[in-house]
């Protein structure tokens, strides 16, 4: 079963919406003032304890300080640290240090099949092929061949599209977060049907 993210949550609603959808997981952006959806470690912590459980929330960070985001698992505001910087492999062997146990994925811009490379050797447990971080377009998905590890698709999916590239390309999970959007917020509506089209594409008893 391909398993869902909806990233970008930074208000009460949007919290709502998706204990009403039950995606396998909710994202938050932490400390990247950069992004509209950016909320505090603290603003994290609340949106968190409003989360229901068999949600699994991802914390999404930008070269932060290691201990910073080693912090926020210790302390499980967020189970998954999902990486979008510079963070190299010593990056994530000292935080595999400081939290053992706990899962990390990495973030890699897909242009060329070159860029692929990074990815299939990268050392977190899963790699998130994106088109240019949070830019709410698609890469080339004919690019995508032969990875030889599971990883997640993220970058333009939204509802109209998500079950093709379920169907089309088999991620081991989709990230969705602009596509599931109306004038830069949430949209509950979208958030129910693109996990619908998910679950039509890629059904659990498959």
């Amino acid at each position: 079963m391909t398993r869902i993210k909806i990233c970008g949550l930074y208000r009460p609603e949007d919290i709502d919406a998706v204990n009403e959808a039950r995606p396998d997981f909710c994202g938050f952006v932490i400390g990247f003032p950069r992004s509209h959806r950016d909320v505090s470690p603290d603003g994290a912590r609340r949106l968190r304890e409003r989360l229901d459980d068999g949600i699994v929330p991802v914390g999404v960070s930008v070269d932060r300080p290691v201990e910073d985001v080693a912090a926020l698992l210790t302390d499980g505001t967020i189970s998954v640290a999902q990486l979008h910087g510079h963070e190299d492999a010593a990056y994530i062997a000292r935080l595999r240090e400081l939290v053992p146990g706990k899962t990390v994925w990495k973030a890699y811009r897909v242009r060329t099949a070159a860029d692929l490379d990074a990815a299939r050797g990268s050392t977190a447990d899963l790699p998130l092929l994106d088109n240019g971080y949070g830019t709410g377009a698609a890469f080339d998905w004919s690019l995508i061949r032969g990875l030889g590890r599971p990883w997640i698709l993220a970058g333009g999916l939204d509802s109209w599209n998500v079950g093709e590239a379920v169907r089309a390309l088999r991620p081991w999970g989709v990230d969705l977060s602009s596509g599931v959007e109306t004038d830069r917020v949430k949209d509950r509506d979208k958030i129910l049907a693109a996990v619908e089209a998910v679950r039509r594409a890629d059904p659990a008893d498959l």
